[in-house]
């Protein structure tokens, strides 16, 4: 094990930082296509129940059969990758964020209108710091569940620590296949416990003292 790890070590870096990459740069886009649709369909109770019941239902769609559907449109490469990572990133966000814009108190909304506060205004400085501690729980949800989904889309050649894996499962009883298997598997592991404390000091960073506090 100790050799296969000195003897490819620029790969297994290289394919780490490529994991972590996709995983960040999609979580990114989750959150904000998480966070505009729950802003626009939060105020109402339908609405709202049926991005709830969408979220819930994507969850259950497996995994790889999406990135084999995503194939004959899209090819082999990064393009399947990114839209199944950001697909499955937004479902545990949006939930989050129609339940955290939903729980603000009214009164809490009437008193910034009532200063004079726009409808976005509003949104963007009352509705969207108060929700954001669950919202950022939605996140680190996503991001420990995607860490694993980015891995099962190296199916499509994408980046990632995924291609040991494959690589390796696809040559089990040959030489270095279970070296090659545990290095993806433990490395998927690690960056997933890399990026859940970071997401803890930036959910400390962005929500504010006051809501802390609370």
């Amino acid at each position: 094990m100790w050799d296969f790890i000195t003897q490819r070590r620029e790969e297994i870096l290289f394919a780490s930082w490529q994991h972590f990459s996709l995983v960040a740069q999609c979580l990114v886009l989750a959150t904000v296509l998480a966070v505009v649709i729950a802003a626009l369909v939060y105020r109402n109770a339908m609405a709202s129940g049926l991005a709830n019941g969408l979220s819930a239902m994507g969850l259950t769609i497996p995994s790889f059969a999406l990135i084999g559907l995503l194939i004959a449109p899209f090819g082999f490469g990064v393009v399947p990758a990114v839209i199944v990572v950001t697909f499955f990133a937004t479902l545990p966000i949006l939930r989050n964020a129609v339940v955290g814009l939903s729980g603000i108190p009214a009164s809490v909304v009437e008193s910034a209108r009532g200063i004079g506060m726009g409808r976005l205004r509003t949104l963007a400085t009352v509705e969207i710091p108060m929700a954001w501690p669950v919202i950022m729980a939605g996140i680190r949800v996503s991001a420990q569940m995607v860490m694993g989904i980015a891995a099962v889309a190296a199916y499509t050649l994408g980046p990632g620590l995924g291609g040991f894996i494959f690589s390796g499962l696809s040559r089990l009883g040959g030489a270095n296949a279970f070296e090659s298997v545990v290095v993806g598997v433990v490395g998927v592991i690690v960056l997933a416990v890399v990026l859940d404390l970071m997401l803890v000091v930036i959910g400390r960073l962005t929500t504010s003292r006051g809501i802390r506090v609370r």
